[in-house]
C-alpha cells in the first residue's frame, strides 16, 4: 500500500510504493509536517496513476536513486509491472474484456484511496471493521488487478471462496450474513470505480444471499426475577438496569454517571463503548432520554454507592475501566444460565426482553419505541408483538369482554325527540311506541285525477271492508305525546357522536 512515511533516524518523510513487482523506497530531507505530507501525497499519487497507465518512468522523478540500476536490470529481463503485462496478455489473447484492462487504477490502490476519503463519514468502530475486511479479505484476492478488468465471473468466484473458508469454532464457511457484508464493501468500491473510470460495475445484478431471521427469543418476567436473585451481587444492578430499561450492550458499559440524573428520573443516552473505545451512538435516533422505573432508580442508586466515586462509568472493572462483553459472556452471562438450567442466548435478548414486557404490560407503543431508540412502531410490531399474547393471554378476549358489555342492552332503535328534529337512540325494548306516519297520497281529492280530469287509474289504499275512507289516513291521535314526556324524563337520550 503506497504511503509517505518517516525516517525515524532524522524524522524526515520518504516514499514507499511498489514497482515492477518490486518495494521502493526514495528518502527526501522534508521534515514531517503537514504542509510537507500534502506536497508529497500529491506527487505519490501522480506516480501511482502513472504506473498504472503505464507511463511511469522512474529517473523522471528519482534521477539519482540507487533502484535505478536494480529496475533497469529488471526491465531488460522482460519484466513489466503487474498491471501492463496484465493488458499485455490480454490483448495478445484477443480477450473481449481486454478494453477494460487498462481502465483505472489496481484494486489495492484505488481502494485505499477510497476508504481515505470516505472514512471521514464513519464512526471509528466502523472504520475498524472496514478495515479488517478490507485488508483482510479483498485486497489478497483483487489488490494486484485493475478495477475495470474484474468481471462479474471473477466476483462470483471470490463469493464462492468465502462459502468455504473456515468460520468461528466448528463452522465450515462463512455465514450469509458475514459474506454479505463483505460483499457490500466491494459492491461499494466497484461501482465508485466504475463511476469514476467509466466502465460497467461486475457487481450488477449480483443479489445478496438470503440470511436467516433473526431470532428473538426473550425471557419471561419469572426468569428475569430469578436471574437478577441468583447472579451475582455485584452484577444485580447490571441485570436490573438491562432487562428493563431496554439498553444495547454498549450503550449500558458505555453509560457514565453524567449521564444519569436522579433529579429527573431519566437516563441520557449519548455515547457507546464499542472495540474498546468511546463512540457516537447506532444512529441519531439512538440518541434519547429513558425514563427510570422504580426498580432501575433504586439499582442506580445502589450501583452509585459502590462505583460512583472510583469511575466515570456506572457499570465498571475493578480497575475503572468499562466492562468487556466477552469477557461479562464468558465469565457471567453463560454459566449463570447454565447454572438455571435456562436456554443459551446472547445478552441482547437482555433488550429484546424489555420491549416485550412493555408491550405485555399496555405502554403505548410510540413510548416503547422512544424507549428503545428506535424511530418509528415498524420495527417494535414487526419483531416483537408475536410475543406479546403469550405473555399476557390476551388473544381477543378484551374486544370481547367491551362488546359484551355495551351490547347487552340488545340493538337501539332510533326515535326523534318531539317538537325537534334531533334524534336519540334508546334500546329496543325499552323504546315507546311511535307514532303511525300519514299515508301520503292515498283517498286525497286529487288522486287519480290528471289535468282535472278523472283517470283511468283505480284506488289501491281500501279499508278492511273493501272501502275507502278519508279517516283512515289520518295519523293516531297524539294522546301519547304526554306518555313519550314522561318516559323521556327517566331514560336520558343516548346521543351518536
Amino acid at each position: 500500500m503506497p504511503s509517505i512515511r518517516v525516517h525515524k533516524p532524522n524524522r524526515a518523510l520518504f516514499f514507499d510504493f511498489r514497482y515492477m513487482d518490486d518495494r521502493c523506497r526514495e528518502y527526501t530531507l522534508l521534515p514531517d509536517t503537514p504542509t510537507n505530507r500534502k506536497k508529497l501525497e500529491k506527487v505519490l499519487l501522480k506516480i501511482e496513476s502513472e504506473i498504472a497507465a503505464g507511463t511511469f518512468v522512474y529517473a523522471n522523478y528519482f534521477p539519482n536513486s540507487k533502484a535505478l540500476k536494480r529496475l533497469d536490470k529488471a526491465s531488460k529481463a522482460g519484466v513489466m509491472p503487474t498491471e501492463v503485462a496484465m493488458a499485455a496478455d490480454a490483448l495478445a489473447s484477443g480477450s473481449v474484456e481486454a478494453m477494460h484492462l487498462g481502465t483505472g487504477p489496481v484494486f489495492k490502490d484505488f481502494a485505499t484511496q477510497w476508504f481515505d476519503e470516505r472514512s471521514i463519514e464513519w464512526r471509528r468502530s466502523h472504520i475498524k471493521s472496514l478495515l479488517s475486511t478490507l485488508n483482510g479479505r479483498l485486497v489478497p484476492h483483487f489488490g494486484g488487478k485493475v478495477v475495470g478488468s474484474i468481471t462479474k465471473s471473477d466476483v462470483l468466484e471470490f463469493r464462492a471462496t468465502l462459502a468455504k473458508v473456515k468460520g468461528r469454532g466448528e463452522q465450515t464457511g462463512l455465514s450469509p450474513k458475514r459474506i454479505n457484508e463483505i460483499m457490500g464493501l466491494l459492491r461499494q468500491i466497484l461501482n465508485e470505480a466504475a463511476d469514476r473510470f467509466e466502465f460497467t460495475s461486475p457487481m450488477t445484478n449480483i443479489k445478496k444471499l438470503r440470511q436467516r431471521k433473526t431470532d428473538v427469543d426473550p425471557f419471561n418476567l419469572v426468569d428475569v426475577q430469578r436471574i437478577i436473585a441468583t447472579g451475582r451481587a455485584d452484577y444485580k444492578n447490571y441485570f436490573t438496569t438491562r432487562f428493563l430499561t431496554g439498553m444495547r450492550t454498549g450503550e449500558v458499559h458505555g453509560l457514565k454517571w453524567k449521564y444519569v440524573d436522579f433529579d429527573l428520573r431519566i437516563i441520557r443516552v449519548r455515547e457507546t463503548f464499542v472495540m474498546g473505545e468511546d463512540e457516537y451512538t447506532k444512529t441519531d435516533g439512538s440518541q434519547r432520554d429513558i425514563q427510570m422505573s422504580q426498580p432501575v432508580f433504586d439499582a442506580l442508586k445502589s450501583q452509585f454507592e459502590a462505583t460512583g466515586k472510583k469511575s466515570e462509568y456506572v457499570f465498571c472493572n475493578l480497575t475503572g475501566q468499562p466492562l468487556d462483553n466477552k469477557n461479562f459472556s464468558d465469565r457471567v452471562w453463560y454459566p449463570l444460565l447454565r447454572h438455571l438450567g435456562l436456554t443459551a442466548r446472547r445478552p441482547y435478548q437482555m433488550r429484546h426482553t424489555a420491549a416485550t414486557l412493555w408491550l405485555a404490560s399496555g405502554e403505548a407503543p410510540e413510548w416503547i419505541a422512544r424507549q428503545l431508540g428506535h424511530t418509528s412502531t415498524e420495527m417494535l410490531f414487526r419483531v416483537y408483538s408475536r410475543y406479546v399474547p403469550n405473555l399476557t393471554r390476551q388473544d381477543g378476549s378484551a374486544m370481547e369482554r367491551l362488546l359484551a358489555s355495551q351490547m347487552a342492552q340488545g340493538p337501539l332503535i332510533e326515535q326523534k325527540q318531539p317538537g325537534g328534529n334531533s334524534t336519540i337512540y334508546v334500546p329496543a325494548k325499552e323504546a315507546m311506541p311511535q307514532p303511525v306516519p300519514k299515508l301520503r297520497g292515498m283517498h286525497h281529492p286529487s288522486y287519480g285525477r290528471k289535468g282535472g280530469e278523472v283517470s283511468d287509474r283505480p284506488n289501491t289504499y281500501l279499508d278492511q271492508g273493501g272501502a275507502s275512507s278519508n279517516e283512515d289516513a289520518q295519523p293516531p291521535p297524539r294522546q301519547w305525546v304526554p306518555a313519550l314526556h314522561a318516559w323521556m324524563q327517566t331514560h336520558p337520550p343516548m346521543q351518536l357522536s
